[in-house]
Formats: C-alpha cells, sequence, structure tokens
C-alpha cells in the first residue's frame, strides 16, 4: 500500500503532492513499481494534527482518485469520515482505510457493509490532538487486540462481512516508542484474531528516535527509509496481509531479496 497524501501538513509528504498532476504522477509511479493499492488520505493524522471539515477532505481528495481510476489504478481512501468514504467509493476507491476503526463516525460500518468492500479497522482512542496523552497501557499487546476485537464484533453486528475486515495494530496512534516496538514483535496475537493484518511504521517517529544523533535530536523524517525498510520486511516475515509505506520501490526491493532467500531455503 503506498501513501498518497493530498495534504498540506501530513507529517512526512505534506505539501508534496496537494497539486492534482503531482499526485497523479506520484499515485501511478508507485503503482508501477509494485504496490497494490494506493492509499489516498485527504486529512492529516499526524499528533497534534488540526482537523479539516469533510468539504475540505472531498476537495482534495476526489479529483486525484477520479484521475487515478480512469488510469486503472488500485486505491484506497484512508480517512475517519462516511461522507468521504462514500465519495470515494463512488469515485473509484475499493478499500476504505479508517483508522478510527469506525470510532471515529458511527455511521462509517454502514457506508461500508452496503458498499461490501474491505475495511481496514486501526486500533485508536482518540483524534491526533488527543491521542498522545491516551498512549498508556498496562499490557498493550493484549489491550490492543482486545479492543480491536471489540471493533471486529461491531462491524459484524453492523452488516460488514467477515472476509471484508482488514485489522491494523495503529503504530504511533496514542502509542509510544516501546508500546510500538511491542506490538511489532507480537503481531501474532493480534493476526490470531483471525483476520489480514495490515502494518504501517513508515517513517515514524518512533524510528527517528531509535537512530537518534549522538546529542538526542530524531533522525529526520527524510532518512528514516533505511529502518522503515527493515521493520516492514520484519512484518512480513512475521506474516502480515499489507505494509503502508512512503517508499514502494525500496520495500519492493527488500520483500524481493527475502522471497529469493525463502525460495532458496525451500529448494
Amino acid at each position: 500500500m503506498g501513501v498518497l497524501n493530498v495534504t498540506p501538513d501530513s507529517f512526512s509528504d505534506g505539501g508534496r503532492y496537494a497539486d492534482l498532476d503531482a499526485a497523479l504522477a506520484h499515485g501511478v509511479r508507485m503503482r508501477d513499481q509494485g504496490a497494490d493499492l494506493i492509499d489516498i488520505g485527504g486529512e492529516s493524522t499526524r499528533p497534534n494534527a488540526e482537523r479539516v471539515d469533510a468539504d475540505t477532505e472531498i476537495r482534495r481528495v476526489i479529483p486525484v482518485i477520479r484521475e487515478l481510476a480512469a488510469a486503472k489504478v488500485p486505491m484506497s481512501i484512508d480517512t475517519t469520515r462516511a461522507s468521504v468514504a462514500a465519495a470515494a467509493l463512488e469515485a473509484g476507491v475499493g478499500v476504505v482505510n479508517d483508522v478510527s476503526g469506525g470510532l471515529a463516525d458511527p455511521t462509517m460500518a454502514k457506508v461500508v457493509a452496503e458498499a461490501g468492500c474491505p475495511w481496514v479497522l486501526m486500533h485508536w482512542r482518540g483524534h491526533s490532538r488527543d491521542m498522545l496523552q491516551l498512549a498508556r497501557y498496562q499490557d498493550v499487546v493484549a489491550e490492543v487486540r482486545a479492543e480491536l476485537s471489540q471493533r471486529v464484533e461491531e462491524a459484524l453486528a453492523a452488516g460488514v462481512q467477515h472476509d471484508k475486515i482488514i485489522l491494523d495494530p495503529g503504530l504511533g496512534f496514542a502509542k509510544n516508542a516501546e508500546h510500538n516496538w511491542r506490538l511489532s514483535a507480537h503481531l501474532d496475537e493480534i493476526m490470531s484474531l483471525g483476520h489480514p493484518v495490515l502494518f504501517g511504521a513508515s517513517r515514524k517517529s518512533y524510528l527517528g528516535r531509535l537512530l537518534a544523533a549522538p546529542d538526542g535530536t530524531p533522525r529526520p523524517v527524510d532518512e528514516r527509509e533505511a529502518a522503515t525498510v527493515a521493520t516492514t520486511v520484519l512484518a512480513v516475515c512475521a506474516g502480515v496481509w499489507g505494509v503502508r509505506v512512503h517508499d514502494v520501490r525500496s520495500t519492493m526491493d527488500a520483500i524481493a531479496v527475502w522471497e529469493a532467500t525463502c525460495r532458496a531455503r525451500s529448494n
């Protein structure tokens, strides 16, 4: 899943693809590099980000979706709003990627159920302005698993098909670095819920802190790609369904190496 943020304020590439032509070129490029889905987002969910209204979100994403759909590019919509998801589905996306797991908008489940499309339910405890204060756990793996299980139950009760549900442990969302590493090391616990798992660590701040300079300065966002690739391939080895990344080419290169090694081991 290649990330395409058509926003001015996303943490990694805010503003870089806000222009329609730039967004289209990048979406096609990521598809050609091997992405199975281009994940289009019109609202930043970085820590402390200010919310935008639904009309602004729709205005940002729909022109991009229509043009990429015409170019036969498979897409998902990264949104917590049912109205945005419905507009995006009508415009040509095939998957809803909801970082709130359906909690931010109670009508999202109805939209997804009626569309019959895959729905990514991410673990979430609150919007960007509040999530850092919500990163409190006794056992992060057990609690995230239990809370995701509850999201699955409610989705099923709303009529969403079992085989359309994908789970995401939500690295960085109401999680600190220790929580992220614990979840990354125990993805099998999330997969044991019986649904495909999406993993998204790309360029996140905990990688920057891991690679901090001697004076404690975190590694800049655009210098975290090697760590992103390493973390992502470990998740692939663990058996996740998908990985959400900013740099598709480097990820595909690393996965090709892993696959070649697996083939050699089995021969």
